[in-house]
């Protein structure tokens, strides 16, 4: 049996808990569905442990336990914060981190009703998170380019997927993407990843973010790029609004490129389906390959 084919179950958990932090191995374990490259096993009622399932190395864990300390007194909404570390041992032999558990639900099997107020906080979330980063946090090697050098993914990706009703508008944000210039500041943090599975919900607006496994300094655009993604695979003008009111109330992005539009007026739910695979998740910003 290969690493990627070890069976991560309950009693798994609990075992590597007993065997490294006993003091939490009494803790009530649920398995959270969802995931790709890591696991999640929620402990108790404020704590969850992130297992490493298919990320071929721990870097992304390792990643979140060096900077999320740093960046989650920042922030004004909730983030997982790492509290103990899970080394390999012959039970597991890979990485594991316990870490805070942000209540809620992921916006991908949750809606968003209170639109407006969600916009303004992932634009104030965003703000927050786009200050200078420091000399030695780390850099993106597979994303983070100006939308311009993206247009075949994007392409690929919205004529597959793009609903009729929100097409023209998912266009024009990208295209305002497209014509802006490139950025020239000094980089920023950037979270990497904000598609709606990492974006948690509750009380019918955003309450956290999550997943910060690519989070890097760079491009403070590559955010904004990615929500235009999420718009055009299915999580519509709830997405599309806040990509817009991020622009309008200060998100540090790309000036637009033409029309000050304003955010749209209605919100409606997202789709429920299972957690996205990251292919799906990286439309709007470059891979190799265009994905």
């Amino acid at each position: 049996m290969t690493d990627t084919e070890i069976e991560i179950t309950a009693d798994l958990v609990r075992d590597l808990l007993q065997e490294q932090h006993p003091d939490l191995a009494g803790l009530v374990i649920r398995e959270v569905a969802g995931g790709w490259g890591n696991q999640m096993w929620r402990l108790g009622d404020e704590l969850a442990v992130r297992m490493q399932r298919m990320d071929p190395t721990p870097e992304l864990q390792l990643k979140e336990r060096r900077w999320l300390p740093v960046l989650a007194p920042r922030l004004p909404l909730p983030v997982p914060t790492p509290v103990r570390f899970g080394e390999p041992s012959e039970l597991f032999p890979k990485h594991w981190t316990v870490m805070t558990w942000v209540p809620g639900e992921p916006l991908d099997h949750g809606s968003i009703s209170r639109g407006a107020h969600a916009a303004d906080t992932l634009a104030g979330f965003l703000r927050a998170l786009h200050v200078e980063a420091p000399a030695e946090a780390p850099i993106a090697t597979d994303r983070g380019a100006h939308p311009k050098n993206c247009t075949d993914g994007f392409e690929q990706f919205f004529q597959a997927v793009a609903p009729d009703d929100i097409a023209a508008d998912v266009r024009a944000v990208w295209d305002d993407a497209v014509a802006a210039p490139a950025w020239e500041g000094t980089p920023v943090w950037v979270h990497g990843d904000l598609h709606p599975a990492n974006v948690v919900v509750s009380d019918g607006t955003l309450s956290g973010i999550v997943d910060f496994g690519d989070v890097f300094a760079g491009d403070p655009g590559v955010g904004p790029r990615r929500r235009v993604g999420a718009a055009a695979r299915g999580h519509g003008r709830t997405v599309l609004r806040h990509v817009r009111a991020c622009r309008r109330v200060g998100d540090p992005a790309r000036p637009r490129a033409g029309r000050d539009e304003e955010p749209l007026s209605d919100a409606h739910g997202a789709e429920r389906r299972s957690g996205p695979s990251r292919r799906q998740a990286a439309l709007g910003t470059c891979r190799p390959g265009g994905t």
